[in-house]
């Protein structure tokens, strides 16, 4: 299993899905603009990154949103992120039909 991104201030909070290719990039050994096609699969080809932060932001009213986790799978490795931005990485497994 591989964690990246992290929890910081609000004001300074990474967007969730600049977190999630900063987790692929540094499980591939490649840096985060590396991360793109035709090398590697496109993020908006599995999940819209305007919906995944949006998911996450602060309400209007500046409160933070409930703590909860969404899950995709994306270049490889099945995603899971947190309201922190906290990406955790597991090299995808192959279902059998």
């Amino acid at each position: 299993m591989v964690k990246g991104g992290g929890s910081v201030g609000a004001s300074s909070r990474k967007a969730p899905s600049q977190a999630v290719i900063e987790a692929v990039a540094d499980a591939e050994g490649v840096p985060p603009t590396a991360v793109s096609p035709p090398d590697y699969q496109s993020l908006h080809a599995v999940v819209d990154p305007s919906a995944l932060d949006a998911l996450f932001a602060d309400r209007p009213s500046g409160a933070n949103r409930p703590g909860g986790t969404v899950s995709f799978s994306f270049c490889g490795y099945d995603v899971t992120v947190d309201q922190d931005a906290t990406v955790t990485l597991e090299e995808a497994t192959e279902s059998i039909d």
